[in-house]
C-alpha cells in the first residue's frame, strides 16, 4: 500500500523536474480603468493649502476691532461735544474741549483709514478665494469619478458614524458636565460659554514686549469709564516701573497714550516696582505683585503712593510657583492678582499646602488687608492661568497652540470644585501669558505673545454692564 502511494509522487516529481525552462506562463493585465491623476489632485491640495493661510481668523477678529474702536469712539466723541456745547467759562476751558476733541476726531480718522484698507482687502481676498474654492469643489468632484470602489464614501460614512457614536455616549451614559453655577454677588447667572476673540491688537509696539497685562478698571475714577490701561514688562520680560493709560478702546488700538505713562519709580526693577505680568487695576490703584518679595503692592496712581499686603508666610515667589504648560513654564508668574464684581483677588501657592492653589479676597482698607483664604486641589504648575468671576476661580490649561481649555472652576461661595468646565479659548499666539475679567462689560482681557486679545464672556441671562 505504501508503496503504491509513492510511485506516483516520484513520477511527478519526475516529469515536472523535466520540463523544459524555456516552457514559460505569461499573463498580461489589462487595465479597463483610467489612470488616477494624481497631478491634478496637488493641484487642488496646493489651492486648498493657499486659502488656508490666506484666510485666517486673525484677519476678521483685526476687522471686529476696528469696528468695535470706531463704535466707542464715536460715542466718546458725542459725550464730548455735548459737554462742550454745555460750557461758558470765558473760553479757557472751552479752548482745551476744543483740543480733546480735534485729537478725538484725528483717531476715528485714523480708524477709518485703517477699516477702509482693511475692507477692501478682504473684499479683494473673498473674491479671490471664493473663485479658487469654487475651482477646487469642481476638481474635487472630478476627481470623486475614480474612486470606482467608493472608499471615500465609505469613510465619510463611518466617520458620521463615530460622530453620533460619540454623542450618544457623551448624552446618554456619560453627560456633559457642565460648569459651575456662580452664586453671591453675580446676576448674570451660569457661565456658559466665551466668543471671540473679539479685539486683537499689538498697540502701538507690534512684536515687542512679549509679557504684560491690559484691560479696564472695574471701578474707575469719575471721568475715567472709558480709559484702558496697558502693563509691558520692560527689563528681561520680567520687570516693569510704569502704567500705560489710554482714553480708550480705539485710542489702544491704534497705539495713542493721551494721558501717557503713570511711573511707580524712576528705576526698573528696584523696590515697590511690578514683577510679573498679572496685575489688574482696580479703584484707581495698580495690583501686582512686588519686587522680589512674597507680597502685593497697590500703587495709587492719583497719590503716587505704595501700600504692602504680606502674604502667608510660605507663599512661593522668584519663580518658585509659576504658571506652566507642559513644555515651560512661565517666568515670575507665582501670584496672580484677579478682579471680578465684589473687587481683587490674590491666587498664589505656598510650601505647606504643596503647591496647590489658593485664593484669597484682598480687602480694600488702608493699607490693604487679607480677607478670607480658600485652598483648592488642583496644582499650580499644571495651570497656565487663572481668573475670576462672581466669586468663581477659573483655571486654564494648555491644548495646543491654538487653543486653551478652563478645565477647573472652584466656588467661594459653595465650596465646590468642577475639574470638567471645558470651555475653549480660541488663542491669538502660542502662549497666554495674562488672563482677566472685566465685571464692567463682561469681557476677558488676554495678553499672548505681545497681542492683547478680548473675549465676550456668555452668561445664563445674556448678562448687562455690571454697576456699582
Amino acid at each position: 500500500m505504501k508503496l503504491y502511494v509513492i510511485l506516483p509522487l516520484w513520477a511527478l516529481f519526475t516529469n515536472t523536474h523535466q520540463k523544459s525552462p524555456s516552457d514559460n506562463c505569461l499573463c498580461e493585465l489589462i487595465n479597463s480603468e483610467k489612470p488616477f491623476p494624481y497631478d491634478k489632485l496637488e493641484i487642488a491640495q496646493d489651492r486648498a493649502s493657499r486659502c488656508t493661510n490666506n484666510i485666517t481668523p486673525q484677519k476678521s477678529s483685526t476687522l471686529d476691532g476696528l469696528m468695535l474702536g470706531l463704535d466707542r469712539r464715536l460715542l466718546q466723541l458725542e459725550k464730548d461735544v455735548a459737554i462742550l456745547e454745555n460750557e461758558d467759562d470765558g473760553k479757557l476751558f472751552g479752548a482745551l474741549s476744543l483740543q480733546i476733541i480735534e485729537n478725538e476726531i484725528v483717531e476715528i480718522q485714523q480708524l477709518i483709514d485703517r477699516l477702509n484698507s482693511s475692507t477692501k482687502e478682504n473684499k479683494n481676498l473673498s473674491e479671490n478665494m471664493a473663485q479658487q474654492l469654487e475651482d477646487v469643489k469642481k476638481e474635487m468632484e472630478e476627481l470623486e469619478a475614480f474612486d470606482t470602489m467608493q472608499v471615500v464614501k465609505r469613510q465619510q460614512a463611518n466617520q458620521r458614524l463615530k460622530r453620533d457614536l460619540d454623542r450618544c455616549k457623551n448624552n446618554g451614559v456619560h453627560p456633559t458636565t457642565q460648569p459651575t453655577q456662580p452664586t453671591g454677588t453675580c446676576p448674570l447667572g451660569k457661565f456658559l460659554n466665551i466668543t471671540g476673540p473679539r479685539v486683537q491688537t499689538a498697540g502701538e509696539y507690534a512684536g515687542s514686549f512679549k509679557f504684560g497685562g491690559w484691560g479696564r478698571d472695574p471701578k474707575p475714577e469719575p471721568g475715567k469709564e472709558s480709559w484702558y490701561w496697558r502693563v509691558m514688562l520692560t527689563s528681561s520680560n520680567r520687570y516693569a516701573h510704569y502704567v500705560r493709560l489710554y482714553s480708550s478702546l480705539s485710542s489702544l488700538i491704534v497705539g495713542i497714550s493721551v494721558p501717557g505713562n503713570v511711573q511707580i519709580h524712576p528705576s526698573n526693577p528696584t523696590t515697590n516696582t511690578i514683577q510679573g505680568p498679572n496685575v489688574v487695576l482696580y479703584a484707581g490703584a495698580l495690583y501686582y505683585n512686588c519686587y522680589n518679595k512674597d507680597s502685593v503692592c497697590r500703587f495709587n496712581l492719583t497719590s503716587k503712593t505704595v501700600t504692602t499686603l504680606d502674604l502667608p508666610k510660605g507663599t512661593r515667589y522668584n519663580s518658585k510657583g509659576d504658571f506652566c504648560n507642559l513644555e515651560e513654564c512661565y517666568l515670575y508668574t507665582d501670584l496672580d492678582l484677579a478682579t471680578d464684581e465684589s473687587g481683587v483677588w490674590v491666587v498664589y501657592s505656598t510650601t505647606q499646602d504643596f503647591g496647590n492653589l489658593l485664593v484669597s479676597k484682598v480687602e480694600e482698607s488702608e493699607p490693604p488687608k487679607l480677607g478670607k483664604t480658600w485652598r483648592t486641589s488642583v496644582y499650580k504648575r499644571s495651570v497656565t492661568n487663572t481668573f475670576m468671576a462672581c466669586g468663581v476661580l477659573y483655571a486654564t490649561r494648555f491644548v495646543n497652540k491654538n487653543i486653551e481649555e478652563i478645565f477647573y472652576s472652584f466656588d467661594t461661595t459653595t465650596g465646590e470644585e468642577n475639574f470638567n468646565v471645558g470651555i475653549f479659548i480660541n488663542k491669538v499666539a502660542a502662549n497666554l501669558l495674562f488672563l482677566n475679567y472685566s465685571p464692567v462689560d463682561q469681557m476677558l482681557h488676554a495678553y499672548c505673545d505681545a497681542q492683547m486679545a478680548s473675549y465676550k464672556v456668555l452668561f445664563q441671562s445674556g448678562g448687562n454692564s455690571f454697576t456699582y
